[in-house]
């Protein structure tokens, strides 16, 4: 009995699965995102994205990703650790 067809699977959906792993992260627009897209970020929950959008509310759009740590709870790291997802578009 020849295994080489279900090997040949295996390796083909192995592959395919492992492929998904090493896609990109969406980039976040932190001037339009929703509450549910900033909390997609690496270190921000749901009540740190409520900040982000009250805070952009109330100050106005960002000028650029690092006014992000003016966000109370939020730190210079956290915008580190985000920086190739963070956009002002």
């Amino acid at each position: 009995m020849k295994r080489t067809p279900i090997i040949a699977t295996l390796v083909l959906l192995f592959s395919l699965f492992t492929g998904f792993a090493y896609a990109e992260p969406a980039v976040v627009n932190i001037n339009t995102a929703d509450v549910a897209t900033l909390a997609s970020l690496n270190g921000i929950g749901q009540s740190k994205a409520e900040a982000i959008v009250a805070y952009r509310e109330a100050n106005g759009p960002f000028q650029s990703p690092e006014e992000l740590a003016n966000v109370k709870g939020i730190g210079s790291r956290t915008v580190e650790k985000n920086a190739d997802r963070l956009a002002i578009k």
